[in-house]
């Protein structure tokens, strides 16, 4: 079990941040994930029907934690995302991602470039140049001083969440921390 200063988000939520949603809605959900974890692919659609059920009520943030000794496409994949952002598109890129992860190698990372609008030139240059690995490890680095050492993990206004995340569960567990800021 975590002790309360393990289980607190060390670096608070940011404008550097990927997130959707109002900033001063109640409820903030941090997601720690990682594009080629099967276990994330689950979560995805799980927390966009989140997303849909709670609207202008949930701040929801994104973090890399590419597992690469596990997930040798994750790494490469956070920076297109992180690419992407640079070009306006990151949640494009987001869902793109998790919705092909069987296969994320640079061919199709290319392809998903394409099909979302990006300029695949600078995707291409971005990530030959590794424009985005430091923002990547940042958000690694953030996730192993809140304690987060496999994903996807949540943290729920700053707190980590250890619960189960099937839809009814998580939406509950959501809802009653957007209790407790009000």
């Amino acid at each position: 079990m975590l002790d309360s200063a393990e289980s607190t988000l060390r670096m608070p939520v940011s404008d550097r941040d990927n997130r959707e949603g109002p900033a001063d809605a109640p409820i903030t959900l941090v997601e720690y994930g990682d594009y080629e974890c099967p276990v994330c692919g689950e979560a995805y659609p799980i927390v966009k029907q989140v997303q849909k059920e709670l609207g202008n009520e949930l701040h929801f943030v994104f973090r890399n934690f590419p597992i690469s000794n596990a997930h040798p496409h994750a790494e490469q994949a956070a920076e297109a995302a992180e690419s992407a952002g640079s070009q306006g598109k990151f949640w494009q890129m987001h869902d793109a991602l998790y919705e092909h992860q069987d296969d994320l190698s640079t061919e199709s990372l290319q392809q998903l470039a394409i099909e979302i609008g990006l300029d695949p030139t600078q995707l291409e240059s971005d990530l030959a140049s590794r424009k985005f690995s430091d923002r990547v490890k940042e958000d690694f680095m953030s996730g192993a001083r809140s304690g987060v050492n496999g994903t996807p993990t949540f943290f729920i206004n700053n707190v980590r969440y250890d619960g189960q995340w099937d839809y009814e569960t998580l939406l509950k567990a959501l809802k009653t921390a957007g209790k407790r800021t009000r």
